[in-house]
């Protein structure tokens, strides 16, 4: 996708709205599930309606959860530029990625990031019982935890995300990667501190990081690993306990 459709949200969502049409033409079966995109005036609005359908459990919480959505976006756009940020990163990262229509439809790390997005908006708004439920509904749902308090840049790739799970107070940084079944999560004998992911980071299946520590930009941490200490930029963590590998500081972590 050219630059100028990632930059801003509303030349994305004009992508999108051709290619859902040509999707419906080509296959009426598709029909069901993307008409919805076809229904809204902008990006925001189809994204509330999504994060509604996926999250919800019947009809009285689609619409509770949508109609928080399209607040959020109203009340803070921002909100939207994210989202489109965040979808652009997909296309962009994933090489099993042939169009637009199949990540927004059916990427439930998407979906589950653009929820906490609104519920991070109603955490910071002062209105926690309702960011909880959204929280505990995209677990249910997606099988995806990520708590209102965390905080997430942009173009963050939730890729496969089942099991993912951002504890509270936790920090991921921008173009990060997390693959299926990771923790991020404090340690209960300091409950006050939580992970720092660093840019560009990848976490790979199975990854668990807990307790006071940093992840540094563009490092990564192998699929399992067990990682309870600092990890410095641009370096590799495997193992459990993880050590280091690919870095001058090679070695055990402390």
């Amino acid at each position: 996708m050219a630059e100028s459709a990632t930059a801003r949200s509303d030349d994305l969502w004009s992508a999108i709205r051709r290619e859902a049409e040509a999707a419906i033409v080509a296959d009426p079966f598709l029909e069901a599930s993307a008409a919805f995109i076809l229904d809204q005036g902008d990006f925001g609005g189809a994204l509330a309606f999504l994060i509604g359908r996926r999250i919800g459990r019947g009809d009285a919480d689609r619409a509770q959860f949508a109609r928080a959505a399209r607040e959020a976006y109203t009340a803070e756009p921002a909100l939207v530029d994210a989202a489109a940020v965040d979808f652009t990163a997909i296309v962009r990262r994933d090489p099993a990625i042939s169009g637009l229509l199949p990540p927004l439809l059916n990427f439930k790390g998407y979906v589950a990031l653009q929820a906490w997005r609104v519920s991070n908006w109603l955490w910071r708004n002062d209105r926690p019982d309702l960011a909880l439920l959204m929280q505990s509904a995209a677990a249910d749902q997606l099988q995806i935890s990520i708590h209102p308090s965390a905080q997430i840049g942009t173009a963050v790739f939730l890729d496969h995300g089942t099991g993912i799970i951002i504890g509270a107070l936790a920090s991921v940084g921008d173009e990060v990667t997390i693959l299926q079944n990771v923790t991020i999560a404090r340690h209960q004998d300091d409950p006050r501190h939580a992970p720092r992911i660093g840019h560009g980071v990848l976490l790979s299946a199975g990854a668990t990081v807990i307790g006071k520590l940093s992840i540094g930009d563009f490092a990564k941490v192998g699929a399992g690993a067990l990682v309870t200490s600092d990890v410095p930029a641009g370096c590799t963590a495997v193992g459990v306990p993880a050590r280091l590998t690919n870095c001058a500081e090679a070695g055990a972590l402390a």
